[in-house]
């Protein structure tokens, strides 16, 4: 059992410039200090100091090569910076590409030279325990493509991005056939658009409030909003989106009643995020209640504590030989684990699994992946496509 937590990442972008900084920010914390984005400084035994990177890659010719604490500043990464990262002794090597770099993407950043790295010597050589998975949004081909690495390597996975692994039967399978954890799918922001949609959501059921239409509309300016400029790339992203806000009913909403996703890209706005969320509801005597709500964020510090957290969670799971998917954890860090819980209960859990309760790492009285918690189904587009290939 290591003392440390060595991580790798796919993808030097906004949020691994976060992560990186905020391992930084927060090295000399007490372990009774409050953190906030953070559930505990020193987590299962293992402070935050205790995170190491221990390899990077990427496709940019602006960070290929590069000093991993060099690269989080080059390219058109554009996040807040909030802590000075010196060298780190990491070289950021060639990734694989496949579709993960998109229409717009390419125009703005070009591919560096040579072949793609040996990614499973790479992580083996380097000990790595966790791999923190930031490709952009609809890298479907590419996401799996390293999952197969990781799983040949022998690292535990932290998939932020809405390409479903640890919500699929076939890639939990994997996982656990290797004896490995699993973290997954698409980050949960600390207070984001998604948590705030649904925290409202489950507020109108519990209080009685029938949800009738409800909408999000998110705007920035980082690569991530210029990416899903191609509407293509966007469907695993609204389903990601859509099903966690919705699985927080226990009835069924029309699709045409819903839209939930990204919408636009306003580079002045750079890493900053603005969120627009309306609910229009029925109260008693069938009396209109309305909600509407704007959300400001930077963006990437905004999820890099959750992944503080996560890369944590799972190198206790390595500790202890939890394999597959961990479901109370994924269903508290992100959009679309295994199985939907409200956030309280998916707290507890995470809690419990922390304190070392095996069985708070599989919510075993949940329902098969594809439905809630709560049983509630969603209709037409938003439904989870079939199979995992």
């Amino acid at each position: 059992m290591s003392k440390k937590v060595r991580v790798g990442i796919i993808g030097v972008g906004n949020c691994a410039s976060s992560l990186i900084q905020g391992v930084e920010y927060y090295r000399h914390a007490a372990p009774d200090d409050f953190v906030p984005g953070l559930m505990h400084v020193n987590l299962g035994g293992y402070h935050i100091s205790d995170i190491e990177f221990s390899c990077a890659f990427d496709i940019d010719k602006e960070k290929v090569g590069f000093d991993l604490g060099e690269a989080i500043r080059r390219g058109q990464n554009n996040t807040v910076v909030f802590a000075e990262v010196g060298r780190t002794g990491v070289t950021v090597q060639r990734g694989m590409t496949h579709d993960g770099l998109g229409k717009y993407l390419s125009e703005v950043i070009e591919k560096a030279p040579g072949k793609t790295a040996d990614i499973v010597s790479i992580l083996r050589d380097t000990g790595t325990d966790v791999v923190v998975n930031y490709l952009p949004v609809g890298s479907e081909m590419a996401t799996k493509w390293y999952a197969e690495q990781v799983l040949e390597a022998g690292c535990a996975l932290v998939n932020c991005m809405p390409v479903f692994l640890a919500r699929e039967e076939y890639w939990r399978s994997r996982f656990a056939q290797r004896s490995l954890p699993i973290i997954g799918d698409d980050i949960k922001s600390q207070v984001g658009a998604t948590i705030i949609h649904r925290v409202l959501a489950r507020l109108f059921r519990e209080r009685g409030v029938k949800l009738e239409h409800t909408y999000q509309l998110n705007f920035g300016g980082n690569t991530d909003f210029l990416n899903m400029l191609e509407r293509e790339r966007l469907t695993s992203k609204k389903i990601s989106k859509t099903n966690s806000v919705l699985s927080q009913l226990d009835y069924k909403m029309e699709a045409g009643d819903v839209h939930i996703g990204p919408s636009d890209y306003v580079p002045w706005l750079r890493d900053r995020k603005w969120a627009h969320i309306r609910l229009e509801g029925r109260s008693f005597g069938d009396v209109p209640l309305n909600v509407d709500l704007k959300l400001e964020v930077h963006d990437s510090p905004n999820s890099a504590g959750i992944v503080i957290d996560a890369v944590r969670c799972c190198k206790l799971a390595l500790d202890r030989g939890l394999v597959g998917a961990l479901e109370g954890p994924s269903a508290y860090f992100m959009k679309s684990p295994p199985v939907q819980v409200s956030d309280e209960r998916a707290r507890e859990l995470t809690e419990a699994f922390i304190a070392g309760s095996v069985g708070a790492a599989c919510i075993s009285e949940g329902p098969p992946s594809g439905r809630t918690a709560g049983g509630a189904e969603v209709a037409g587009p938003v439904e989870p496509p079939v199979g995992a290939g």
